[in-house]
């Protein structure tokens, strides 16, 4: 009797983890939601001309905006993996989709008003629109996401041509220039970024599922709580940062 109850306790604690939060993951999706933050308020500084930075070209900045996407990405694919192991569906999917699918739609606007010429047609939001599913319908690819992720990511430096340059079809990613818009990330090298997140949170949860179930160090819960809520984040930051530089410069 003894045996079957810490069975049971054991089977019950599994179960509490497969749907309990995973904090620690949120924890760092709130490290990319704060280090974007950062950079995008550097950026608004640099567009009122209160810094002179070039945010386009100088490795510094560009670099940082590597990291903090693929850090985007790689964390969506792994709570892909979350996902599919809780047996989430199609229709809790799609409402999520939605949700990013209309805040993409949001931005494009919002650009086009702020930067006509360079407005935003398929940025991070976009990406993940596109990309989730790409995903969603790949997972049962196995540890050959590891290969395609791979290859994803290479794509682009070994294939480009002209074709994919215009705003109809650079979203693809295999564009022989950057196009001039004030976000870009498309399908390709992406992809790759999120199947490896989504292979990787498969082997985490087979085989060191703690790596994600454990508790957080003190003092950084905050990080997981606001990567719980990052898309609601994302959507409000800017206007929030745009508003109090716009402020301050009224006062000044």
């Amino acid at each position: 009797m003894a045996g079957l109850s810490k069975a049971r306790s054991s089977s019950a604690t599994s179960a509490e983890a497969r749907v309990g939060r995973f904090d620690r993951l949120d924890a760092l999706r709130g490290v990319a939601i704060v280090w974007m933050a950062l950079f995008h308020f550097c950026f608004d500084l640099g567009h009122f001309k209160l810094i002179q930075q070039n945010f386009y070209t100088d490795p510094f900045w560009t670099a940082q905006r590597a990291v903090i996407v693929s850090l985007f990405m790689f964390t969506a694919g792994v709570g892909q993996a979350i996902a599919l192991q809780q047996g989430q569906g199609w229709h809790r999917f799609w409402r999520r989709w939605a949700q990013i699918a209309a805040c993409a739609i949001l931005v494009s606007a919002g650009s086009a008003v702020m930067f006509p010429k360079s407005f935003i047609s398929f940025g991070v939001l976009h990406g993940f629109a596109v990309l989730l599913i790409l995903v969603r319908l790949s997972h049962g690819a196995g540890a050959w996401l590891w290969w395609a992720g791979a290859l994803a990511i290479v794509m682009p430096q070994l294939i480009q041509h002209v074709w994919f340059d215009t705003r109809w079809t650079n979203w693809i990613g295999l564009v022989t220039r950057k196009p001039i818009t004030e976000d870009y990330a498309p399908v390709l090298p992406w992809l790759g970024v999120m199947w490896w997140g989504l292979a990787s949170g498969r082997w985490i949860l087979n085989r060191h599922p703690a790596w994600l179930t454990g508790s957080l160090p003190r003092g950084i819960g905050g990080l997981a709580l606001l990567g719980r809520w990052s898309l609601s984040f994302y959507m409000l930051h800017q206007p929030v940062l745009i508003g109090s530089l716009l402020l301050v410069a009224a006062l000044r």
